[in-house]
């Protein structure tokens, strides 16, 4: 019997063994395990699709890095970064000063502004004025939790793990408004269900303290070699093409910005 747990127990140690390295050397590509269309989306099979992970592929591929996702769970995507059980964020992650005394970021790869979306029974706009009294609903540990908590003093702010959560309690009448990212704003009120309950109430008004200078990759500070690396993949498939071709598939908009 104890001969046979020993073999047991060699047999596991190689397979971890083998398992770690298989994964030695891959960088671990971490972003919110929430769907956030059009960026993140995980298909019926629970392959993870969209716009950033394409560009995750095209920049990895630029920078011959060998790559795998790590979805992550987004109120614990610094801890993981910082404890190494990833190697970089790519997850629509905005560049601001509070992140930058935490992280390190590479140049911007897509700069957009936010948007107030709210139901088309009520009329307000997106100002701390018209959303005074409203119920606003915003994705928590984002710059838009920070947005509203500075700006929106005046309206009932509520946190959510996930924008998917909100947008349904939007559809169903229990909040009144959310901001988010232009973006993933424009591919809700193009939904059946978006089109239906809402309306654009406007772009929230600027504050690059909060809302950062676009979005980077997040990596651990000291990973020099590494932001060099994605830094030059970034101008790259910007330069060759290859980034023009993948927003194209998503987007009306070069959404790089200025």
């Amino acid at each position: 019997m104890a001969q046979i747990v020993k073999k047991m127990l060699l047999v596991l140690v190689v397979i971890v063994f083998s398992t770690s390295m298989a994964n030695a050397g891959k960088i671990r590509v971490g972003f919110g395990a929430e769907p956030y269309p059009p960026f993140t989306v995980p298909d019926a099979s629970g392959n993870w699709t969209g716009w950033e992970i394409e560009i995750i592929e095209a920049v990895c591929q630029e920078a011959g890095l060998d790559y795998e996702l790590a979805p992550t769970s987004w109120d614990g995507i610094i801890p993981a970064l910082i404890s190494k059980k990833i190697d970089m964020i790519m997850g629509s992650m905005s560049i601001t000063e509070e992140r930058l005394k935490s992280i390190d970021f590479t140049d911007k790869y897509f700069n957009t502004p936010a948007y107030v979306v709210g139901t088309k029974t009520m009329k307000f706009d997106a100002t701390p004025a018209g959303l005074k009294g409203k119920i606003l609903g915003v994705q928590t540990a984002t710059t838009h939790a920070s947005y509203a908590a500075k700006h929106y003093k005046g309206a009932k702010v509520k946190q959510y793990q996930t924008q998917d959560e909100i947008n349904q309690d939007l559809i169903s009448g229990r909040i009144d408004a959310t901001q988010a990212d232009s973006l993933a704003m424009i591919e809700f009120l193009e939904s059946k269900e978006g089109k239906s309950c809402c309306d654009l109430k406007g772009a929230a008004i600027d504050d690059p303290a909060i809302l950062g200078r676009g979005v980077g990759v997040g990596l651990r500070k000291g990973s020099d070699d590494l932001k060099s690396k994605i830094n030059a993949a970034i101008k790259a498939i910007r330069a060759n093409g290859k980034y023009k071709e993948i927003t194209e598939k998503y987007f009306k908009v070069d959404v790089y910005g200025d």
